[in-house]
């Protein structure tokens, strides 16, 4: 498997003041893989990140909170990447996607950033687009001018349950995510329910 994924970044930004609020949305789904599998972050300052380590299968995976704030993210993905000589096609980032309503979620790989800050910093620090995303929908406020207020804030019961229902049927297709059979994997996700 050529795209076999061996870094997985979720995307937030870091300490209790921002830990429920919709922009963390990839950090959510990190810790669900963590939950499942018995790991524990723990604090790697030449990443400025949190990191776990996943064997899966004979697989073996990084998983990656950046701690350095979300338009700073690609400082913390950047050092990672090169010091592991992790290639772009074997990085996934999970990250809160506007453009999709609570409870979907999606695969892609390249494209470009849509405004997100954190997606800005990795391209930046990268120098490539062509990693793959897992988009996971946080819906829209309706108007541009509240998108910092609404990413910043705890979506209300009934939406972030659905948004977790989405991490967890992304995190049941970790394997297969790990292995690189992400068409297999889009068909699932990309489903109507």
């Amino acid at each position: 498997m050529s795209d076999a994924i061996q870094c997985i970044v979720g995307l937030g930004n870091p300490g209790p003041k921002y830990a429920e609020t919709r922009h963390n949305a990839g950090f959510w789904f990190l810790d669900e893989i963590a939950r499942r599998h018995g790991l524990s972050f723990r604090s790697e300052s030449r990443f400025s990140g949190e990191l776990a380590r996943l064997e899966l299968s004979g697989r073996q995976c990084w998983l990656l909170k950046p701690t350095t704030f979300m338009n700073r993210a690609g400082r913390s993905v950047g050092a990672l990447v090169r010091f592991y000589r992790i290639a772009p096609e074997h990085l996934l980032v999970a990250h809160d996607e506007l453009d999709l309503p609570p409870g979907t979620v999606r695969l892609k790989r390249g494209g470009g950033h849509g405004g997100h800050n954190g997606l800005r910093d990795t391209i930046a620090a990268l120098g490539s687009r062509d990693f793959h995303r897992l988009r996971i929908g946080i819906g829209h406020p309706g108007h541009r001018d509240q998108v910092v207020d609404y990413v910043l804030s705890r979506p209300r019961a009934e939406e972030e349950a659905l948004i977790r229902q989405a991490i967890d049927r992304a995190a049941d297709q970790l394997q297969a995510i790990l292995e690189g059979q992400f068409q297999q994997v889009m068909n699932l996700l990309h489903a109507k329910p």
